[in-house]
């Protein structure tokens, strides 16, 4: 079968390379790609959000199946596009993808369907936004209901904070339309983990749970990003709570789409907050997550492709999943700025020399090639990520690989792995 994967970061790396070993796997491409996934697949020069050249490279080189990694195609219904005209694809509609695309539309769903969640309100006039967390008083949680990159979200310790979040959103100067509308949440408290299933109609496949290290700094200090690190399998959560979750998230919130007439296929990513009252909702992804994704493919022994095709056909219940037991951990080097305004096009020494290790792979979160060369192209760059015996020996091989990588302005958490209980 022929495969075309949809992305350039770290996530589309990761589902590459773990495609390249699928026994039912003729070709391998990557739109756009990136000096990363062109190690495994052939890159094509197609932007994922022109549907029309799309479709017509799927027709013209017999794919079988596209895999959607970003969220942003799939919001603006790639799915759809391409089930018009007869082509198989990995992930949610449009319809479904508004779980991920609208967090109001998410909170509503939710609140229908009783899953626990942080109690919310959503405004789209500043003033009346403002009145309300005056009102709540701090901290609060303040977020860009569109999507926004994993940076739309500020936890607002101080009321200033709090304000400076609303005008920032609904002004459109920093998240354009995504940020047309706020969803101002209470605070909440506890470790936050990363529930990934895989979902076809009525079947549910929870995989191993991780924990992902959103703020920029270490000690969970500083603004939120999309992503610096994450950890696979996570000890803060037990198997119970992971029934738990499966009975009390992912299962009704599943039943209230297809009461819409929703038929949800792909990836559905529960963050959740493992609060002293339960665990909560904190918001959903319609795809894989970056960096979950990366120490997931490093674990997984079962064929992807066969995977994903169970998902798209609707034969999931046939599937069983088989994982390493050894954890592995991943380390993400951003550029200097991020998750601001950043430089980019600085080249990178030493990528080949961290990859030669064994049990360690880097994946291309956002690089480009100059000539010879190897340039940041993006806020996170690369995704150190190794397996090993234990979690303690992963993150001294992650860190280990890290080392061996240079760049001007290269930042990177020093604890990935240390903070296991929150």
């Amino acid at each position: 079968m022929n495969v075309a994967v949809i992305g350039n970061g770290g996530r589309e790396h990761a589902l590459c390379w773990k495609l390249a070993s699928s026994k039912g796997l003729t070709k391998l491409y990557c739109l756009p790609g990136s000096p990363g996934t062109a190690q495994v697949a052939e890159n094509v020069a197609i932007d994922p959000m022109d549907f029309k050249k799309l479709i017509a490279f799927c027709q013209k080189n017999a794919i079988g199946l596209v895999v959607v990694g970003p969220e942003d195609p799939l919001a603006a219904g790639i799915v759809d596009a391409l089930a018009k005209e007869g082509i198989r694809a990995f992930g949610p509609n449009k319809e479904a993808a508004q779980l991920e695309a609208d967090k109001w539309y998410a909170k509503e769903l939710m609140r229908q369907q009783a899953v626990p969640t942080a109690e919310a309100r959503s405004f789209t006039d500043p003033r009346a936004a403002k009145e309300y967390v005056e009102m709540r008083g701090a901290p609060i949680v303040v977020k860009a209901a569109g999507l926004a990159k994993g940076k739309g979200v500020t936890v607002a310790y101080r009321m200033p904070d709090a304000i400076e979040a609303i005008d920032a959103a609904l002004s459109g100067k920093v998240f354009g339309e995504a940020g047309a509308r706020v969803v101002i949440e209470e605070f909440m408290t506890g470790p936050e983990v990363s529930v990934l299933a895989f979902v076809s109609g009525n079947a549910i496949y929870v995989m191993e749970p991780c924990q992902d290290h959103k703020p920029i700094d270490d000690g969970n200090t500083g603004p939120m990003t999309g992503g610096m690190g994450a950890f696979c399998p996570t000890p803060t959560i037990s198997n119970e709570v992971l029934s738990q979750i499966e009975r009390d998230v992912f299962i009704p919130v599943l039943d209230g789409l297809r009461r819409d007439g929703i038929d949800y296929r792909g990836v559905l990513y529960a963050g959740m907050m493992l609060t002293p009252n339960g665990p909560k909702v904190v918001e959903f992804n319609c795809r894989f997550g970056d960096p979950e994704t990366q120490v997931l493919m490093m674990r997984l022994r079962s064929d992807l492709l066969e995977v994903l095709n169970a998902v798209v056909d609707g034969t999931l219940e046939s599937v069983k999943l088989e994982w390493d037991a050894r954890p592995s951990l991943c380390v993400i080097a951003s550029s200097k700025g991020y998750p601001g305004k950043h430089v980019t096009g600085t080249e990178i020494k030493g990528i080949e020399s961290a990859d030669e290790m064994p049990d360690v792979k880097v994946f291309h979160s956002g690089t480009k090639r100059y000539g010879a060369a190897t340039q940041t192209n993006g806020g996170r760059v690369l995704a150190v990520t190794a397996i090993a015996k234990d979690m303690d020996a992963a993150r001294e091989k992650a860190y280990a690989a890290m080392g061996k990588i240079q760049f001007d302005g290269m930042h990177y958490r020093k604890d990935i792995g240390k903070l296991r209980n929150g």
